[in-house]
């Protein structure tokens, strides 16, 4: 059994209150992780063309407020 197989049937385990923690704390794991993605890409310059190309859109009258 893999690990993902094993924690699946962990979780399918669980009682509704563990599973609410749960829940929980994986929300804020998993926010935590796309943030610190983010963060490297960012860095990384792997967003440079798409801000460029928005920015182009707001020069050109392209954007709207939201």
């Amino acid at each position: 059994m893999s690990n993902v197989e094993a924690i699946e049937q962990a979780v399918q385990n669980l009682q509704p209150l563990d599973l609410a923690k749960f829940r929980r704390w994986f929300v804020e794991f998993d926010a935590s992780a796309w943030d610190a993605q983010i963060d490297a890409d960012a860095a990384a310059g792997k967003l440079d063309a798409l801000a460029a190309e928005a920015l182009a859109e707001y020069r050109d009258g392209k954007a709207r407020e939201l």
